[in-house]
């Protein structure tokens, strides 16, 4: 195990219980703060949840637990931490005023990393006096079972600071992979959207309904995109193949800069998905459910697979 480190959860939802879950799992101390106070005082029945979610004996549950303190004093949570993780509503005004708040807590030396999707991390860290210290860290859905981290590096990041980052991670058993420039969605976002815009085309255009995309990507590539990316396919397919599809297909996807009519007019209907019931596909809450489910299976049975 690795020399313990203090560390700070900004947050204590989804994201933030994950977070402080492999941090605590990895032998470092962990101090959360959420202004919401029950999800303060449910934050340990939840990382117990997760934990024997993965398999986890009741002692190594306990160890970890026994890791994590909550604050309902911001400045009592950060107190000494050398690193802290933000992870608080996808709102940049939001974020800004945290981190203004942390940095007139914590040392000159502590990194700061803010948890967001897409949002550009400049945006976020450019109101902090210490800009140098401060970093993307995009931690995926669910983050106690998704490897990747992704660390974004700002135009004003110390190298130092964002190799800290990375080897923290490392250590913690995650898949941390560096960003070298600061953009909206980093890389995953950015690759995952670009086929959910596709995708979204294909029905608006009446050339499939939604279930057939879904088929079509669960039961062809999708299946080896866990061993083999887009790129390396590439070089197995060969180069020049993979340049003869792209003059035959490209000029005919969808390239719009904004989003989707068709999905506009669904959010305008309040077909908002799963959790209204409908969305690009009617869902009731069992099927509903039954999803849910069989991601976390799949997600469990990959990493045993992959390992």
């Amino acid at each position: 195990m690795t020399d313990s480190k203090k560390i700070a959860m900004i947050g204590a939802g989804l994201m933030g219980h994950g977070i402080a879950l492999i941090m605590a799992r990895a032998g470092h101390h962990v101090t959360l703060s959420d202004p919401d106070a029950d999800m303060r005082a449910s934050l340990h029945a939840r990382v117990q949840a997760s934990m024997e979610g993965l398999g986890a004996t009741p002692d190594q549950v306990q160890d970890s637990l026994s890791r994590i303190t909550t604050h309902d004093s911001l400045g009592e949570a950060l107190e000494g931490v050398e690193f802290v993780f933000e992870a608080a509503p996808e709102k940049v005004e939001l974020k800004r005023a945290i981190f203004q708040e942390i940095e007139s807590h914590v040392s000159e030396s502590c990194v700061l990393a803010s948890n967001t999707s897409v949002i550009q991390i400049s945006s976020i860290m450019s109101v902090l006096k210490h800009r140098e210290r401060a970093v993307g860290t995009h931690w995926w859905n669910p983050p106690h079972q998704i490897p990747l981290v992704e660390v974004v590096k700002t135009e004003w990041s110390d190298p130092d600071v964002a190799m800290s980052m990375m080897n923290l991670l490392e250590d913690a058993g995650k898949t941390p992979v560096l960003v070298e420039k600061d953009v909206p969605g980093f890389i995953g976002n950015r690759l995952q959207h670009a086929l959910w815009r596709e995708a979204v085309s294909l029905v608006e255009r009446g050339i499939c309904d939604a279930k057939s995309v879904d088929t079509v990507i669960k039961a062809s590539f999708g299946r080896r995109l866990a061993v083999l990316g887009p790129l390396e396919n590439a070089d197995l397919v060969g180069t020049d193949l993979s340049l003869d599809i792209h003059e035959n297909v490209l000029f005919d996807l969808e390239d719009r800069n904004g989003p989707s009519p068709y999905l506009e007019k669904l959010v305008a209907e309040g077909k908002l998905g799963m959790k209204s019931g409908e969305g690009f596909q009617k869902w009731t809450p069992e099927e509903a459910d039954e999803v849910r489910a069989r991601v976390t299976n799949h997600l469990q049975r990959l990493e045993k697979i992959l390992d």
